[in-house]
């Protein structure tokens, strides 16, 4: 059998059952977004790891600085899932030895102007040589105990939603395969995406969620990552995805629900609520709400018809 054949989700899940147990492990790997460490206090530290490449993850387009902001925001936008504090990102760098000095400088400096952005800094790294540009990053971060959101908890009757715009950064991808001349906004979604760190602190202290994640790898595969997590369903509305005018003026009808549901590069919130405790949640950050939990299975409703919600969106190796 070979990796290609099963994809990085049951990759994933093949590792994970290798792994010994830990009793400070509180969720293992694979389960969520961060690894999250009972060090004895009062809070939890939380750790996650990214790894990305110059081919697979970075458009030509993107300029030094733009590489360094994204290779960061990853990270932070796995800490923005959990409602943690960043307290510090380590970067290693693998460098094509013929690579100019102030490229790489660029980087550095997109890294640091994200890092700095969302109350954090770069606090270590490692270099070295690679056939390819590759960054992998490491965010820690910080949560009170009685504020971890996870993955799991949501319940039948909870409310489903989303921060920001869904479809922005697929937009983006589609304009640049095309060759469509888009404005910065939407290419900005894709090559300086926005982590909800301070959206994601927000919610957790509101103590009205019920679980939570980040759809950077798209909305559909992220509501069935939920859905498997908890152990219930989900049904969303078409007609409730909050698209910016701009990209529905791009897209045409099939294409807008590619960018929105499947795309990935989206560095938004997905989490539900309780229909009681909505209010505290909009008090926490501007949210849209796109439906709601249900018993089991995946689904989305457009033009009247319900349908099933295929679990597709970015994942390496497929």
């Amino acid at each position: 059998m070979k990796i290609k054949d099963i994809g990085e989700r049951a990759l994933i899940q093949r590792i994970s059952g290798l792994l010994s147990g830990a009793d400070d492990i509180v969720v293992g790997a694979g389960e969520d977004d961060c690894a999250v460490i009972d060090t004895g206090g009062d809070d939890y530290l939380l750790v996650t790891t990214d790894m990305l490449h110059r081919k697979t993850d970075f458009p030509l387009q993107m300029t030094g600085r733009q590489i360094g902001w994204m290779s960061v925001a990853v990270n932070l936008s796995d800490l923005a899932s959990k409602g943690a504090r960043p307290i510090g990102v380590v970067m290693a760098m693998g460098i094509p030895p013929d690579t100019e000095v102030e490229f790489i400088e660029e980087i550095v400096k997109g890294m640091d102007e994200c890092a700095s952005k969302f109350g954090t800094r770069i606090v270590g790294g490692d270099t070295d040589a690679h056939d390819e540009l590759t960054l992998v990053g490491t965010a820690l971060g910080m949560v009170k105990k009685e504020h971890l959101i996870r993955r799991s908890g949501a319940r039948p009757g909870d409310l489903v939603c989303v921060t920001g715009h869904p479809g922005t950064a697929g937009a983006a991808l589609f304009a640049l395969d095309k060759k469509i001349t888009v404005s910065q906004k939407i290419l900005n979604a894709l090559f300086e995406p926005v982590p909800r760190i301070y959206e994601g602190m927000a919610l957790s202290e509101s103590l009205s969620v019920t679980s939570i994640m980040d759809i950077s790898d798209g909305l559909a595969l992220s509501l069935h990552d939920m859905s498997r997590a908890g152990g219930v369903g989900f049904k969303i509305y078409e007609s409730r995805l909050p698209v910016l005018p701009d990209v529905k003026r791009l897209l045409k009808e099939r294409e807008m629900l590619e960018a929105a549901v499947f795309a990935g590069g989206d560095f938004e919130l997905l989490f539900t609520v309780a229909p009681e405790k909505l209010d505290k949640a909009r008090k926490a950050c501007p949210l849209t709400v796109i439906g709601e939990v249900i018993e089991n299975g995946v689904f989305i409703e457009r033009a009247g018809r319900v349908e099933e919600l295929k679990a597709r969106g970015y994942e390496h190796f497929s």
